[in-house]
């Protein structure tokens, strides 16, 4: 008809099974060790970042025991994308870590399937709050120990006895600037999410 505007034809079904599947991943862990840095190293995309400098107004209240280089912190999120072949898209938020910040974690948590909780082995205590927060809500995760300047000084079976981890929690030693070390935790956990689906099903 004159004047009618062209509407496109609805996508086939074999159109839409190609879409990938986009999936949430939570990056946390204490403050300083290292979210925005592994969510920067893998983004494909040029990440969404939150940070502002740290001030004289926090002395006190941060603790910068073993971080004292720092000079920025997030105060809302970290957001990257990463594509894990080609019907996998996973969307990655990475978390405040200063403990005035933590509320917004539960809203940061909707939606997500599964987690990568980053520990520095200079404070691993810093990011028990972290773990906690993910057995409580019975969200799976991994741990990635990120290694400060390219080192591991404990094994990853000695982590895991410090932390206090069930066997099924995987322990992984990782650099977060290192695009690959960080995409190797992902698809770690990937794996894990993967293969609690399957028990799921199984039962």
């Amino acid at each position: 008809m004159a004047g009618s505007e062209r509407v496109a034809p609805a996508p086939t079904a074999s159109a839409r099974s190609t879409a990938p599947e986009a999936v949430k991943i939570l990056i946390a862990g204490g403050f300083g060790v290292g979210k925005t840095t592994m969510v920067g190293s893998v983004s494909e995309i040029a990440p969404l970042r939150t940070e502002e400098p740290l001030t004289a107004a926090g002395l006190g209240v941060d603790d910068l025991a073993g971080i004292e280089e720092k000079r920025a912190t997030t105060v809302a999120l970290d957001f990257g994308r990463i594509t894990i072949g080609r019907d996998l898209v996973l969307y990655l938020f990475g978390t405040p870590g200063q403990q005035r910040f933590w509320f917004m974690w539960n809203d940061l948590a909707i939606g997500a399937l599964g987690a990568v909780v980053l520990v520095d082995v200079r404070r691993p205590e810093s990011s028990f709050a972290a773990i906690d927060f993910f057995e409580r809500r019975g969200i799976p995760f991994v741990v990635g120990v990120n290694g400060f300047h390219g080192r591991h000084p404990y094994p990853a079976a000695e982590i895991r006895e410090a932390l206090a981890l069930p066997e099924h929690v995987q322990v992984l030693l990782c650099d977060a600037r290192e695009r690959t070390s960080s995409r190797d935790v992902l698809v770690a956990l990937i794996d894990r999410l993967i293969d609690a689906a399957t028990g799921a099903a199984a039962s």
